[in-house]
């Protein structure tokens, strides 16, 4: 058994990377009500410092963001060997075949449309972590 699967949900560290705040504190609050630790940036470059300090269980990037977006900030993250295996999944608005194509080969896990729903935040925690 890996040491985050037998991590109870306060043990769980979820990472947010969003530039909405509304999609940040929407997301900070279902995750925190559901009793996980949650650290949230505004974009790729903050992003990054907080994940090396943090360390989270599992992240969740918006696609669209300014300076760095989502594809560019997950292979940042599958390109570094401590967070290789780090579960990145992308969140966008986003649809089309070619972005899912995009996100699976910037090395993301799942990807989740905005507005997306409680269930499917859990659902992807409990699938990959």
């Amino acid at each position: 058994m890996s040491e985050s699967s037998s991590k109870t949900p306060a043990q769980r560290r979820v990472m947010v990377i969003d530039d909405s705040n509304t999609i940040r504190m929407t997301a900070e609050t279902i995750l925190k009500k559901e009793g996980y630790e949650v650290f949230t940036a505004t974009n790729g470059f903050e992003a990054m410092s907080v994940i090396t300090d943090t360390r989270p269980d599992i992240i969740f990037v918006d696609i669209m963001m300014p300076r760095l977006d989502g594809y560019q900030t997950c292979k940042l993250i599958k390109n570094n060997s401590y967070f290789r295996n780090t579960p990145v999944i992308m969140l966008s608005s986003k649809d089309s075949l070619f972005d899912r194509a995009r996100g699976r080969v910037a090395g993301s896990e799942q990807h989740i449309n905005k507005p997306f729903t409680k269930s499917e935040l859990l659902e992807a925690i409990n699938r990959y972590v």
